[in-house]
């Protein structure tokens, strides 16, 4: 019997009747009917057993879609909303998806035959969560819960399908409410408990139920796969419930929540709004001072190829563009821009200097612009202190201090901080973390998780070795926020025609190898495929080191002196994986 906990009280996860035999087991028992007509009831039992007990079994496409039309999951305090066969290639109705997620209203053909089950179950008397499951014919024992993103409560149809492509029963949950914005937090700390944790953990417990109901036999193992949000559930996950996953993928995660919802807010505070008169518009981050930062900092690593490795080691000097006699316009700074700058790549802190949160790392200034270098509030800040800080719609995020950064700190709904010191019963448990994180992050600076690896393993008077045993970091140079970028960034992180199922070069079958054979990942071998196209062929792969660990460039002679770029000289160095070496 499962349980989770709901306003305090707990809600049981029924089992399914213990007098029927699951769905697909029934399904694969009407396909040999004919055969059995025709053998000994000796005979009947064997094939009756290998079936039962041998779940993981492909069936045909007919059997399969009996079985699906056939289930009716047995959940309380849930409502069944869809459950219906997918066949291979179709293209799935995603009608339930909010507009404000984005995407089309379909997903892409379906590369497997799977079930998909959809249910909106109560957390309380006034919250719940709508749960998807996706179960493929091709089931090979392993379940993955998948996150979210942003404060939104958006399903992530995409990273759904990819894991059940690869035989997982997929899961997840609009966190609690629908649609990117944070208007469903006011005055209901239900939704809000939701999204700080209830509604992954309710999620992970009912996808296991079901899971077990549909195929008749329970998971071998559990896994989560997020970034973002997700990458701070993954950890929140971890902490919370060190019980609930064997593995979990967390990407670009969002740690010490609170610090950072004011860190983002704090921005709009720095540029100024776009009308206003020393903002720096968009053409002169990703030209003068992008140009600028890559003359700094890209040969750092003894390499210029447009990558910064070691954007903790680049510190920026903005100065070097202020405006001198004649200069004017977009070809340098004026003295109040020089010191916007000079903010934005700094640590944001107390009166006291005590760091609330790290700096944005040069090199993602390309991407930044979208948001929060755009002039305008950060939406999700903005939403977080209207909707659950302060429970005023009217709040006027130009007017942000950090005095609002002490007060979002201090009421920390639900630890959803996500900020741990210590990870012991998930490594007592025997589970498995990995972390990666992109170099050029445009809305959570890379520097935050090398800082919180730092927190845990001060916390657990741990070396990194001995962290290595159940987490390991990898920084990813020269990817944004989640995927893409000027690295190899390709990792396995989402469906990517040309990344293979492998250990080596996905961080989702690097998970699987680390749980179920003990191979736990020294690198993770990213691909840069030309103009991010696997047709056009690969670019470049570089292996990413685990922190502490870094990249050194160990290849052919450089095409530059000392990093000076010969007059007219715009070459830049492609190199290969094997130039390259973790030390």
């Amino acid at each position: 019997m499962a349980f989770r906990r709901t306003c305090g009280t707990p809600m049981r996860v029924k089992d399914p009747p213990r007098m029927h035999a699951s769905p697909l087991a029934a399904a694969k028992h009407t396909n040999f009917t004919s055969l059995l007509a025709l053998r000994s009831a000796t005979m009947f039992l064997l094939i009756f057993s290998v079936l039962l007990y041998l779940p993981f079994l492909h069936i045909n496409a007919a059997s399969f879609k009996y079985a699906c039309e056939s289930f009716e999951p047995v959940v309380e305090n849930a409502t069944i909303e869809i459950v219906e066969y997918i066949p291979r290639n179709k293209i799935v109705d995603l009608k339930y998806r909010d507009t404000t997620c984005g995407g089309p209203g379909t997903n892409s053909p379906v590369a497997q035959d799977f079930c998909r089950v959809a249910l909106n179950i109560s957390t309380s008397d006034r919250s719940s969560i709508e749960f998807e499951a996706w179960l493929p014919n091709n089931w090979n024992g392993r379940f993955v819960a998948t996150g979210n993103g942003g404060i939104g409560g958006c399903l992530d149809y995409a990273i759904i399908e990819y894991a059940a492509e690869y035989g997982f029963a997929a899961v997840g949950s609009n966190n609690g409410h629908n649609g990117t914005g944070g208007t469903s937090f006011f005055h209901n700390t239900d939704v809000v408990e939701d999204f700080a944790g209830r509604s992954l953990h309710t999620a992970t417990l009912v996808g296991k139920e079901v899971t077990k109901q549909y195929y008749g036999k329970p998971h071998r193992y559990a896994y989560f796969f997020g970034c973002s949000q997700g990458g701070r559930q993954g950890i929140g996950a971890a902490e919370k419930y060190p019980l609930d996953f064997d593995g979990i993928v967390a990407g670009s995660p969002a740690t010490d929540f609170n610090n950072l919802i004011s860190w983002r807010a704090s921005f709009f505070t720095i540029t100024g709004a776009a009308n206003s008169f020393d903002f720096i518009k968009a053409s002169m981050w990703t030209g003068l001072i992008h140009d600028e930062v890559l003359r700094q900092c890209d040969f750092i690593d003894h390499v210029r190829d447009e990558i910064i490795e070691y954007p903790d080691l680049c510190h920026f000097k903005p100065e070097t563009l202020k405006c001198r006699d004649l200069q004017f316009g977009d070809e340098c700074l004026t003295a109040e821009q020089v010191e916007i700058v000079r903010k934005i790549f700094s640590p944001f802190t107390y009166d006291n200097g005590t760091i609330i949160y790290p700096a944005m790392q040069p090199g993602s200034e390309l991407r930044a612009i979208d948001r929060l270098y755009a002039g305008k509030p950060f939406s999700d800040s903005q939403d977080w202190f209207r909707y659950v800080v302060y429970s005023d719609p009217a709040w006027n995020p130009a007017t942000f201090t950090t005095r609002d950064a002490a007060v979002v700190e201090a009421l920390n709904p639900f630890n959803v901080r996500t900020f741990p010191s210590g990870l012991q019963a998930f490594n007592a448990s025997g589970g498995k973390l990995l972390v990666y994180h992109g170099q050029a992050d445009q809305q959570i600076t890379s520097l935050e998780t090398e800082r919180w690896y730092d927190h845990l393993a001060s916390g657990m008077n741990a070396s990194p070795s001995q962290l290595d045993a159940f987490t390991r970091f990898f920084r990813i140079s020269g990817m944004h926020h989640c995927n893409s970028g000027a690295g190899a960034w390709m990792i396995g992180q989402s469906k990517q025609e040309g990344i293979p199922f492998d250990g080596q070069y996905n961080v989702l079958a690097a998970i699987v190898d680390w749980v179920e054979k003990g191979k736990a990942p020294d690198v993770i071998e990213g691909t840069k495929f030309v103009n991010d196209t696997a047709a056009s062929g690969v670019e470049f792969r570089r292996r990413h080191c685990r922190y502490p660990l870094r990249n050194r460039y160990t290849g052919p002679a450089l095409y530059y002196l000392n990093g000076i770029v010969p007059a007219g000289g715009d070459h830049i160095q492609i190199t290969s994986a094997d130039d390259w070496e973790c030390s």
